[in-house]
């Protein structure tokens, strides 16, 4: 296991409209930093079985007491994928769904998302730039919304900063009738408001 850490709410700050409950396993800093980025945009595929255990833990808090649902990860551009040479955040949820298998939870992948445009970068963005910068960027899958009708979705990705992706991500599933349960993340960046200090 790569780290012993309890999942906790991880609400960024401010809190984009539309974002479900947020939760992680841990703090984007440090060594959890470090294997994700290595993962990521290094390619080292190994990593993708520890950081689906951390994901994995984050996926059981998140659901409370129930035991089956479906994750639905949040997709990367197509060229962004090609660049990389792999689909890091899939390859998480893969050994999370199996972890959580391993552990008699009925977890299935839904491919519900697709990128129908391609935001700009989004390193120093502020949340509100970020939020409109994502705005649309996202769209659910019509072939999934009546699988997913009434069944436990929850939507999935490594590293929650302001809560812009996710909350268009639940804004694209919402728009198909596709109910979003929570969110689950490896790890959340801590934020502060514009008027905090």
């Amino acid at each position: 296991m790569l780290m012993a850490a309890v999942p906790f709410t991880a609400w960024p700050d401010p809190v984009p409209a539309r974002l479900p409950m947020p939760t992680a396993t841990a703090q984007y800093d440090g060594v959890l930093r470090k294997v994700i980025l290595a993962h990521k945009e290094e390619g080292h595929y190994a990593l993708a079985r520890p950081l689906g255990e951390v994901l994995a833990r984050a996926v059981q808090a998140a659901l409370k007491a129930q035991r089956a649902a479906w994750l639905c990860p949040v997709p990367s551009a197509r060229g962004t994928v090609r660049q990389r040479g792999h689909d890091p955040l899939r390859r998480v949820v893969v050994a999370a769904a199996r972890e959580l298998r391993t552990n008699g939870y009925d977890i299935r992948l839904a491919d519900a998302l697709a990128v129908v445009r391609r935001p700009a970068d989004q390193a120093g963005l502020s949340a509100r730039d970020r939020a409109a910068n994502l705005a649309g960027a996202f769209e659910g899958r019509s072939r999934w919304a009546e699988r997913l009708t009434n069944q436990p979705v929850l939507l999935v990705d490594d590293v929650l900063t302001t809560g812009s992706t996710l909350a268009e991500a639940a804004r694209a599933l919402s728009a198909r009738g596709i109910p979003v349960l929570g969110c689950a993340v490896v790890a959340a960046t801590p934020r502060r408001s514009a008027s905090g200090s």
